[in-house]
């Protein structure tokens, strides 16, 4: 007779539910593991063998088979022990059938019988709780899987633990959701001296989720101010932080279960590989770019990344999401973020300051953000050039205002947008609107559109760079307080997409 368990495959950010059948039976003793697992999981069978002993459980001298169904679905990752343990336990009749049935399992055995913590156990409490069955994992990831709460979640220190729950000597209580995490330290845009028109392209970029492009001398600033973005942004919604949350439970970046309301902030060096930002290797792992999500991707140095790297942000950029395609998996991730770019004007960063540029000027400027492809830099919403701030300039008090004052605008803006957008599926904010709802909410009056069609002859728009200085307008009227897109919100709006890159 079949005993079975349940657990999970994952499959992107999604959780494939996995039937795991035991059986017991007369012949030559061996124990054997099917179902096209991977090096990790065909090791269950020892690891499980020296914590079965280690409770003073003996396998009999028999033929032991567990199965992974379905059979064609690619097996990785050390979370099957646990639930391969619950399924022979129940063959062994050890715990009762139907109660290694009516959960779904996943943790790593080490060899004294404890339960070691695995990545996914929030991705696998959704899936445990669509198919109405309780969660059974390790203790340390219990307060993680308790997020979801719609089904139970058993969290046990050691193979023994549960078996007395599930034969009834000591029940297990519910694990409870970990604490809400605070989240780094947030810097504040004070703390910028100077740069106001690049602070206030800051702002449109974060009330609107555009991406921008700066471009500076060394030191001017740039990547001080994309480290205050994040303190400008609105905390995650209940949605978007579970959204995030499961990308990075995959990850393993969740500490201690908490979930953050603060959006991450991603920046990756620019000797980064195309796997580490897309996605991929081993297992087709999220990258930078999906661990962004809802948040902000931070790129200095931009055009020093590989050409191959840029390129690959271009469909992501546009879609929300990516799909990592290797021989033997396809994974689908969500990656809606906020790109937020950096770069020198050349290749020595002093191409305006006659005094250190090289001999090559204007020619070694054309050059350098020649790296970045044209149908990429039309991706940019936003294009600002920030100059170097004089020295005499930062003994001065600042003036600019905090970024409290400036995150009550944006959090303004984005609930306009978020009423705006009720009821229109996959759209949250300005720079999502496409098509028939673009043309709704964006259109300018009269003066605007005027304004815009002279634009788009003497600089020769393409359709994408149209439709996004349109959305740029709309979210600045939002920060107006305006219903209708008017030509200055228009001006405003030309005025960064054609600061850099445009001729």
């Amino acid at each position: 007779m079949v005993a079975r368990a349940y657990t999970v495959a994952f499959e992107g950010v999604e959780a494939k539910l996995v039937e795991v059948q035991c059986s017991v039976s007369a012949g030559l003793p061996a124990f054997s593991i099917v179902g096209l697992p991977d090096k990790a999981v065909s090791e269950a069978r020892d690891r499980l063998r020296a914590a079965l002993v280690a409770m003073g459980v003996a396998l009999p001298s028999k033929r032991i088979t567990v199965n992974l169904s379905p059979a064609d679905l690619p097996k990785e990752g050390s979370h099957f022990d646990l639930p391969i343990a619950v399924a022979l336990l129940a063959a062994l009749d050890v715990i009762p059938r139907d109660a290694a049935e009516g959960c779904v399992a996943l943790g790593e055995l080490s060899l004294d019988g404890r339960l070691v913590p695995v990545v996914g156990a929030l991705p696998a409490a959704m899936a445990a709780a669509e198919e109405d069955r309780a969660l059974l994992c390790p203790r340390a990831c219990g307060a993680e899987a308790a997020w979801v709460g719609g089904t139970q979640v058993l969290a046990a220190p050691d193979l023994t633990s549960v078996v007395r729950h599930f034969t009834g000597q000591a029940p297990l209580a519910p694990a409870e959701p970990g604490e809400m995490t605070t989240g780094p330290t947030l810097r504040d845009l004070s703390d910028v001296k100077g740069q106001e028109r690049a602070k206030r392209a800051l702002e449109i970029a974060a009330a609107g989720r555009h991406h921008m492009l700066m471009v500076g001398a060394p030191g001017s600033g740039k990547s001080m101010l994309a480290a205050r973005m994040p303190g400008i942004l609105p905390p995650l919604s209940p949605v978007e932080a579970l959204e995030t949350s499961m990308i990075h439970s995959l990850a393993g970046l969740l500490d201690e279960g908490g979930i953050s309301r603060h959006r991450p902030f991603r920046e990756p060096h620019h000797t980064a590989s195309m796997a580490a930002i897309v996605g991929g290797g081993r297992g087709a792992k999220p990258g930078e770019i999906s661990l962004a999500h809802n948040g902000v991707l931070f790129m200095d140095e931009f055009p020093e990344f590989p050409r191959a790297v840029l390129e690959t942000l271009r469909q992501p950029i546009e879609t929300g999401e990516v799909v990592v395609a290797r021989a033997n998996a396809h994974m689908r991730y969500p990656c809606r973020f906020l790109l937020v770019a950096a770069a020198n004007p050349c290749k020595c960063g002093y191409l305006a300051d006659p005094a250190r540029a090289c001999a090559r000027v204007p020619q070694c400027g054309e050059d350098y953000l020649g790296r970045i492809s044209g149908p990429l830099m039309d991706r940019f919403d936003l294009r600002v050039e920030v100059p170097p701030v004089a020295y005499a300039d930062l003994d001065l008090p600042a003036t600019g205002e905090p970024s409290a004052a400036v995150a009550e605008r944006v959090a303004t803006a984005r609930a306009r947008q978020t009423a705006r957008f009720d009821g229109h599926d996959g759209v949250r904010v300005n720079a999502e609107a496409e098509g028939a709802l673009l043309e709704q909410i964006a259109t300018p009056d009269a003066e605007g559109k005027a304004l815009l069609a002279k634009v788009a002859e003497r600089f020769g728009l393409s359709a994408r760079g149209y439709h996004r200085v349109l959305r740029v307008a709309r979210t600045i009227a939002d920060l107006d307080g305006a219903d209708t897109v008017a030509r200055p919100h228009v001006a405003e709006a030309v005025s960064f997409r054609l600061s850099v890159g445009e001729h």
